[in-house]
């Protein structure tokens, strides 16, 4: 179990598309339930997936440049197509080394973090920062949240009953489901707006007419 949550969130780093998030969250909802799966193993193991999955990341891209990239948009093209590359390096570019760190809670940028960083030459000791802490809120808060939520599930189902529990599910995955939406609204929207103002600056001026 321990092994499987740190391989897979370390591909999904490395830059390969994996439900990572799906994977911790339910390894630490079981965790909740089973007393042989102990959360502080398992959310650090989670921890040192993600980080020594963005690190390869990181080499990967500096060594492989741009022909990574366009390799990447070959083989994956629903993740790495142009516009979500041009989405994530807009991103790096305004936030710097916090993309890296706030990427983490974003699936897009979770696979595009260590790669891109890579390519477009972030120094590497802000990189290992930005990353390293990264890793350590999104993997270690999101066991210990979850497990916590699992633990307060369980008890509260031994003093109601499996509805009560039901609804709480659908709540909570009804809000992670908002979140999603909310956030892939707002990447649609930051990718129209460099279209339309280069068609508005393409755009010719009117000619005046001739008095």
């Amino acid at each position: 179990m321990y092994l499987l949550v740190g391989l897979v969130i370390g591909l999904e780093s490395l830059g390969i598309p994996l439900p990572g998030e799906i994977i911790l969250v339910t390894a630490s909802l079981l965790a909740a339930s089973q007393d042989h799966i102990n959360p502080y193993i398992l959310g650090s193991c989670a921890i040192a997936g993600a980080v020594i999955g963005d690190s390869i990341g990181y080499v990967i891209g500096r060594k492989g440049g741009q022909p990574l990239l366009t390799w990447l948009g070959r083989k994956f093209p629903k993740h790495f197509s142009a516009e979500h590359v041009a989405s994530a390096e807009r991103s790096f570019q305004k936030w710097g080394m916090w993309a890296v760190f706030v990427g983490r809670f974003i699936a897009l940028l979770r696979i595009f973090a260590g790669p891109l960083a890579g390519v477009l030459r972030m120094p590497y000791w802000k990189f290992a920062i930005a990353n390293v802490l990264g890793g350590i809120v999104w993997a270690g808060g999101t066991t210990a949240v979850i497990y916590s939520v699992g633990k307060v599930a369980e008890d509260w189902l031994k003093r109601f009953s499996y509805l009560g529990l039901v609804a709480a599910l659908a709540f909570g995955l009804g809000s992670m489901l908002l979140m999603k939406w909310r956030t892939k609204k707002a990447q649609q929207k930051a990718e129209r707006q460099p279209v339309a103002a280069t068609a508005e600056a393409a755009e010719p001026e009117p000619v005046p007419a001739a008095e």
